[in-house]
């Protein structure tokens, strides 16, 4: 026992229980979205699996190399292929190309023209996740550019740059898409009589894809600025005599961070998807490179005799955009400021 006025050895000491506990530090956006997305075990997994096929994807010219010994575009018509000491054509008499294998050569079997469908899988794997990635980087910067400078400055720039994007958003992405895919693949295009890209690159596609979503991220990006810029922060940065471009760099684009990194998983699946769509009607990846799309159209002429060539490009590519928009919707949730932690931590 203690007596009136005495203080407790342990309190005394700062160990008791009536101690002050140590301030608590809160944890910041980030920390909170990570916390978040840890917990989202949808999302975790289709991460993995998305790893996974992009992967597979990059590792395209090992596994040509030393597993299927045949590159992508190598045909092989009149061509044999040894299956558990049984000699095969690789396409039959009849035309109808072989089936998967599951071994080293031909393991998702043989197209029309006697090439392994494994590893043209994996290098139109290859050509679809580089334009998806190049169009969506096309598509975040050019709408983060132009949204922030609408929302910020109003007026005659925002009534320029919305009209611009009204009338982009006016036409189907997939027929706007489609027009210029195929006016491009024609002719290339050409700047001031000087010609930037060649017809069948693969930067076109990249190029239409970027273009024709600006305005479906720019627009709401717009409207986060727009209510951003009334904000007491960028007051007081404007009467700390800050510049237009200081204020729009250090205050605004951080504030609208959380958005784009949402937008640009999203994106990117979209992306995937357009691309296939262009591909597949000859207005994206040209003959012979190799794409998802490309291996959809090319497969659809021998879908009932040979149901493989269509599934395994088409499995491929609804993995990889499904992992994608799961992944998106785990940022998404993550960074959405009306969620809240359960069980405090």
């Amino acid at each position: 026992m203690t007596t009136a006025g005495q203080v407790p050895a342990a309190n005394a000491a700062g160990t008791g229980p009536a101690a002050d506990p140590k301030p608590a530090t809160s944890a910041g956006p980030l920390a909170l979205a990570w916390r978040r997305l840890r917990r989202n075990k949808v999302a975790l997994a289709a991460a993995v699996v998305l790893f996974l096929c992009v992967l597979a994807c990059l590792l395209a010219p090992v596994y040509a190399a030393h597993v299927a010994h045949i590159g992508p575009n190598a045909n092989n018509v009149s061509g044999t292929v040894k299956i558990n000491g049984k000699v095969t054509n690789v396409v039959s008499l009849d035309d109808v190309p072989i089936g998967p294998t599951f071994h080293g050569r031909y393991f998702f079997g043989a197209d029309a023209l006697g090439r392994d469908l494994a590893v043209r899988t994996l290098y139109g794997g290859r050509t679809s996740l580089f334009i998806a990635l190049l169009a969506t980087v096309i598509t975040m910067v050019g709408a983060t550019i132009l949204g922030v400078l609408a929302g910020f400055f109003r007026g005659v720039t925002d009534i320029i740059i919305s009209r611009i994007l009204d009338l982009i958003w006016a036409f189907p992405a997939l027929l706007l898409a489609i027009a210029l895919g195929v006016s491009l693949s024609l002719g290339g295009l050409e700047i001031a009589g000087v010609t930037v890209l060649k017809a069948g690159s693969n930067l076109l596609p990249a190029l239409v894809i970027g273009v024709v979503y600006i305005p479906y991220v720019a627009r709401p990006i717009r409207g986060e600025v727009l209510t951003l810029r009334e904000r007491e922060f960028v007051d007081a940065a404007r009467t700390l005599g800050s510049s237009r471009f200081r204020i729009m760099v250090t205050e605004i684009l951080p504030n609208v961070s959380s958005s784009l990194i949402v937008f640009f998983a999203l994106q990117l699946a979209q992306s995937l998807v357009l691309e296939a769509s262009l591909s597949y009607l000859g207005a994206g990846v040209q003959p012979p490179n190799a794409s998802w799309g490309t291996l959809l159209s090319d497969g659809s002429q021998n879908i009932v005799v040979s149901p493989h060539l269509v599934l395994v490009p088409g499995i491929m590519l609804i993995v990889t955009v499904l992992a994608v928009n799961l992944v998106g919707d785990g940022f998404r949730q993550a960074f959405d400021p009306r969620a809240r932690l359960r069980g405090g931590n």
